[in-house]
């Protein structure tokens, strides 16, 4: 029987386990297997503790891991998992997803997500197997940077300008609450969330792109670039469509486009030669603008779920 080792914290030595087996199972399975939240709270930690599910071998190697956030009262726990492609097959995944959802029992939650990075058919095969249902699709969208940019003027009487830390932050989070207050997992970010973010070696608010009233200066929308894969990463550096956000008032008037495209020509700027994005599949407004401007799909990122009384 799988040991299943279970903390409330991580710590240093276990976080770089975690990560350098995380680091192996992407190198193989082309995905890595953590969302950046999740991959945020696993080297910060956060207000609120998650629970950490470990397997590990009789010398100490880490096998496999589990994070399982139960704060969410709401949609339920949330649960990303991984094993060593070398201990793949010998019921260690299946030991992890028992775990969680006893975690999630013990929380009083009656619900779990599951998420399948990549959508790996064993990770599929796993969750409908332990009665888990295909209940949310992610695409990552790519597309070239060398490929023409059409043109996408900003509107009459908008500006646009770059993040100024210790200016911009509360009007950030007022204009991403209102932009995404039907997605919770954007639209609810705090302060702390936003600095989290700026404290992390990728950002840059040279490529945080704001569009304001040229006449009030009232932020109307945003685009927030990123830049990741350099230092040491296995492949090369790519630009990221992180977010894009437009304040309700300002629908209709083609600023999301127009803030999109500025933010890709920021990339190219930067010397990247290709960009990506994630947009919920049955965001369907969303995908026909980012494939009009010529991304297509690369990946998929499944989150399954299992409910009970």
């Amino acid at each position: 029987m799988t040991n299943v080792i279970r903390l409330a914290h991580l710590s240093d030595d276990d976080v770089a386990a975690v990560l350098d087996l995380a680091a192996q199972a992407g190198d193989t399975d082309g995905t890595y297997p953590f969302s950046e939240h999740v991959v945020l709270h696993i080297r910060r930690g956060g207000e609120q503790a998650a629970v950490h599910l470990l397997v590990r071998e009789p010398d100490g190697t880490l096998a496999g891991y589990a994070h399982v956030d139960t704060t969410d009262a709401v949609e339920g726990a949330a649960a990303e998992l991984v094993v060593h492609p070398a201990h793949r097959r010998h019921g260690l995944g299946r030991a992890l997803v028992d775990a969680a959802i006893s975690a999630t029992e013990e929380a009083g939650l009656r619900s779990l997500r599951l998420w399948a990075h990549g959508d790996h058919p064993s990770a599929g095969a796993l969750g409908v197997e332990l009665g888990f249902t295909r209940a949310r699709v992610l695409f990552q969208m790519r597309r070239s940077l060398f490929a023409p940019l059409p043109e996408r003027e900003l509107p009459p009487g908008v500006t646009l300008r770059a993040f100024e830390p210790g200016r911009d932050e509360q009007e950030w989070v007022r204009v991403n609450a209102r932009a995404f207050a039907h997605h919770p997992d954007q639209g609810r970010w705090t302060i702390d969330d936003l600095r989290i973010r700026m404290a992390e070696p990728w950002f840059d608010p040279a490529g945080f792109l704001l569009a304001v009233d040229a006449d009030t200066g009232a932020m109307l929308g945003f685009h927030w670039t990123k830049v990741h894969g350099e230092g040491g990463h296995q492949h090369d550096p790519i630009g990221e469509v992180y977010v894009v956000g437009v304040d309700p008032d300002a629908h209709g008037r083609g600023l999301g486009a127009a803030l999109t495209v500025a933010g890709l020509r920021h990339l190219r700027g930067a010397g990247l030669d290709q960009a990506m994005l994630y947009v919920d599949e049955s965001n369907t407004p969303a995908v026909r603008l980012y494939t009009g401007l010529g991304f297509a799909v690369w990946s998929t990122d499944v989150s399954y779920r299992r409910s009970w009384e």
